[in-house]
């Protein structure tokens, strides 16, 4: 059993959402490898996690609930997954 990469599409609630702040927490609540911003449009900027977890079952679906719950965030998804 091996390890699973997974990239997480995550939208904060609105554009005054201090990315800084959001990207801090999400790195406390998730071992984040690497977080990217991406524009979207009318100021809003989505940030994209690349997280590596175990790939045993239901370890990717934590990671999107955890990232869900955070405070500032509207959205998160898993848009991407491969193993390591």
């Amino acid at each position: 059993m091996g390890d699973v990469a997974i990239i997480l599409k995550i939208m904060p609630e609105s554009p005054e959402v201090d990315r800084e702040a959001l990207k801090s927490a999400i790195r406390a609540a998730v071992p984040v490898n690497d977080i990217r911003e991406e524009p979207i449009g009318f100021g809003l900027v989505a940030l994209k996690a690349v997280v590596v977890v175990p790939d045993k079952a239901g370890a990717p679906d934590e990671v999107e609930t955890a990232l869900r719950n955070l405070q500032g965030v509207g959205s998160a998804e898993i848009i991407e997954s491969t193993l390591v």
